[in-house]
């Protein structure tokens, strides 16, 4: 596990659960894409953004990645790991989700941008 890619893993988290959903559509590339299980994929950083934004309205919250390996191969840093977030369950309580993720992310200018971003 690199400690770069857990930091970068970390930053998405907070940036998250603090809702600065503008912010975090800046973590990814113009081209960036998100791909949600079983949903349609998400292209761009505005809509990303909306995307993780009516999540949060929706009352998902509190998201963990836990980085298991990271593999950098020149400009590209590709991260697998585990992913946790709370939201609304059955009969209006709190249930935890998670499953497994990945990031695509290209070096770009001030640091990494997200490709591609997935989970399941």
């Amino acid at each position: 596990m690199s400690s770069q890619g857990q930091a970068i893993a970390d930053l998405w988290d907070q940036t998250f659960n603090k809702g600065d959903t503008g912010a975090l559509g800046k973590l990814y590339g113009e081209n960036g894409t998100v791909i949600p299980a079983g949903g349609s994929p998400v292209q761009g950083p505005e809509a990303i953004a909306a995307f993780f934004a009516d999540l949060q309205a929706k009352g998902f919250k509190d998201h963990r990645i836990t980085v298991q390996d990271a593999v950098e191969k020149g400009e590209t840093l590709i991260l697998t790991g585990r992913w946790q977030l709370n939201g609304p369950g059955e009969g209006g309580a709190t249930q935890a989700y998670g499953g497994n993720w990945v990031n695509v992310l290209e070096r770009q200018g001030d640091g990494w941008r997200t490709l591609l971003h997935t989970w399941n």
